[in-house]
């Protein structure tokens, strides 16, 4: 599947969506709307852009690989909020807008004279999205984060590593952004639908902390309940086992997941030792989970007879959860990917094709669709400045020789 396509109705055409955002939370809110037609305007810093455009690996393009995958579908205009001048324009394009998503540090809009009472002003059906490290209220509020910073607040970092080791990255610092976006992105459709009831535009207020809490299971009902402290697992799990990764004849990785006693019986068939599920070994989870590592143990000895393949096979005859610890070189041959068309291949004409994870989730009538890769900065000044407010050619460079656009 190549850049646009896909021919079909976009569920979120002619919604307008003013991206302020910098870096990863606020813009994959945007980038999640405009995957499913919204329009994106991202409005940069005047000769600087948003930061992640040198995050990640370079290219020829002039902008990161992380830029081009993570900007895509957007419109960029270069616009210095800081100067009157700027921010006037920028009032004007909210009149004519949906949805605004910030993520700077509470406080910095109403510095410029753009806090929600202006913005609500400008346009009193406005949705206003803004992510922070620890959200507009509280007493941290003022605060700067990182995704890093919300794994650890959040609980996550502590939940990672061998128990007696450090905390660990869970898998990627910036996890905590992408699940503040998509949490951002549920809230603004959420607030455009009450806006269809009703007329009423509001402020949907995101800590990058606080989709790490909301997902972290039964962690927090357990210690109210009986003051359990979780930590760190390992590569198990905390409810069940055998539930870990198994390494394999072919110095490979298996996932394996035993989440009841019906599950164990299958695997104890599947491993040819159907005594092990019996009613005095270990046929019930109370005693798997008293004698976790020596489940494991005798899970390891069986798949390190086997190929990372066969044992994938034989799990999947007897029905037991399993599949291989994928590595992106694993992901990109892999037929399940493939035929789910999560692997979308585009063009940028500096760099030639270019391979970016596809829209999320599939939608049979009105399925998501990236249009372009990441924009060279200020590429679409005179469409939006121009075509959209109305300014002339020599407003615009009046402006520019000014800076502020």
């Amino acid at each position: 599947m190549s850049i646009a396509s896909q021919d079909n109705q976009a569920a979120l055409d002619g919604l307008r969506v003013l991206d302020l955002a910098t870096f990863v939370a606020g813009p994959f809110c945007a980038a999640q709307l405009g995957e499913f037609g919204a329009e994106v305007i991202k409005i940069e810093l005047p000769g600087a852009g948003d930061p992640l455009r040198r995050f990640g690996t370079p290219t020829p393009a002039g902008d990161t690989l992380c830029w081009l995958s993570e900007a895509r579908n957007k419109k960029s205009v270069c616009l210095d909020l800081r100067r009157p001048e700027g921010a006037d324009i920028l009032r004007q394009l909210v009149a004519q807008s949906d949805v605004v998503i910030e993520n700077f540090q509470p406080g910095t809009l109403e510095s410029w004279g753009l806090g929600w009472d202006v913005l609500k002003q400008a346009n009193p059906e406005l949705i206003l999205v803004r992510i922070s490290g620890y959200g507009q209220s509280g007493p941290l509020k003022d605060r700067p984060g990182f995704g890093r910073i919300g794994n650890a607040f959040g609980g996550l970092s502590f939940l990672a590593g061998e128990p007696d080791g450090k905390p660990l990255t869970p898998g990627s610092a910036t996890l905590p952004d992408y699940l503040a976006g998509i949490f951002a992105a549920f809230g603004a459709m959420v607030a455009l639908e009450y806006r269809r009831k009703t007329g009423q535009g509001q402020i949907v207020d995101i800590g990058l902390y606080e989709p790490i809490f909301r997902v972290l299971d039964e962690i927090l009902p357990s210690y109210q309940q009986t003051g359990f402290i979780r930590g760190r697992q390992g590569s198990g799990t905390l409810n069940a086992a055998p539930h870990n990764h198994y390494p394999t004849k072919d110095n490979k990785w298996v996932a394996i997941a035993c989440t009841s006693d019906k599950i164990f019986s299958r695997l104890a068939q599947a491993m040819g030792q159907s005594e092990l599920a019996s009613p005095d070994k270990w046929g019930n989870l109370s005693p798997r989970l008293a004698s976790r590592d020596q489940v494991d143990e005798a899970v390891t000895r069986w798949t390190l007879k086997y190929r990372m393949s066969e044992v994938i096979s034989i799990c999947e005859q007897h029905q037991v959860p399993c599949c291989g610890v994928m590595s992106i070189e694993d992901i990109v041959t892999n037929p399940q990917y493939l035929a789910r068309g999560n692997i979308l291949k585009t063009v940028d004409p500096l760099i030639g094709e270019l391979h970016i994870p596809n829209s999320v989730p599939t939608l049979t009538a009105t399925p998501g669709k990236v249009s372009s890769l990441g924009p060279k900065l200020g590429q679409h000044r005179d469409e939006i400045l121009g075509g959209l407010l109305g300014l002339t050619e020599s407003e615009l460079l009046a402006l520019e020789k000014k800076g502020v656009i």
